[in-house]
């Protein structure tokens, strides 16, 4: 007797883009994109402080060292460690090149593996998940709006324009102890993630990154998120990076045979 059970795993396609916006004139976003490892990231260098720019590209270049793990826990242990790595290095170059002059970055991580999903994150750049048409953001932001939030000091109606929206609590390249959040999630065909930086959240309404993000070709929903923010004036650089879930082409198969 034999039983055939078939599997079938989930491809994920991706779409990264990272521009500049319609006032600055240096991008200080930085983007990173490792399907071969199931990692993507979005690094928002610190607007307003010296070489943001360079301090972002410091935590890309950390996480693209990061290789297949052959655990779950390992993997994310390695990320985590290549923040912190990061964020001593800035520090470093803060010291020795700019006098000791602040500079630092938000950043977000997705990692996948199987049927599991990590976020790591520190600052306000944000993971959101598109399922069943319903948006969901997995990362929290280390902001002083989502504390008061949280505290039951402020309504989310009122975080847009509140004097401190852009405020942020925590950055790379800030202190010298780090902390990294993390958030563990399901993963399953259909799921649509969306990597950003602040210039694309702030500018487009959660409505309408809904409404882009149910556009079928993943090319054409990083295109529309982009043009929307640079259509409402885009202050600030923007990026996105669409990660989407589909059938994997191969198709495992398990026969069990009882003798």
């Amino acid at each position: 007797m034999s039983d055939t059970t078939v599997r079938r795993g989930i491809k994920w396609n991706y779409v990264a883009n990272s521009h500049v916006g319609m006032v600055r004139e240096v991008n200080e976003d930085a983007i990173l994109s490792k399907p071969e490892v199931g990692l993507w990231a979005v690094a928002d260098g610190m607007g307003g402080y010296e070489a943001g720019d360079v301090a972002s590209q410091m935590i890309v270049e950390a996480l693209e060292l990061v290789e297949n793990e052959s655990g779950l826990d390992e993997s994310v242990d390695v990320i985590e460690d290549s923040l912190i790595e990061a964020n001593q290095r800035i520090l470093e170059y803060a010291d020795d090149v700019l006098d000791n002059q602040t500079l630092g970055s938000t950043v977000v991580t997705l990692l996948i593996r199987g049927k599991v999903g990590v976020c790591l994150w520190v600052g306000d750049s944000r993971l959101y998940r598109y399922r069943n048409g319903q948006l969901r953001q997995l990362s929290r932001d280390h902001s002083q709006v989502e504390e008061m939030v949280q505290q039951g000091l402020l309504r989310p109606d009122e975080v847009e324009n509140h004097p401190d929206s852009n405020v942020i609590t925590r950055a790379i390249g800030v202190d010298n102890e780090l902390y990294v959040d993390i958030n563990v999630f399901s993963v399953k065909i259909g799921d649509t993630f969306l990597l950003c930086s602040d210039g694309l959240y702030n500018t487009v309404s959660n409505d309408d990154l809904m409404y882009y993000l149910e556009e079928p070709d993943i090319e054409a929903k990083v295109e529309a998120l982009i043009s929307a923010a640079l259509d409402n004036g885009a202050p600030d650089n923007v990026s996105a990076i669409v990660v989407k879930g589909g059938f994997e082409k191969l198709i495992t198969r398990e026969t069990l045979i009882d003798e």
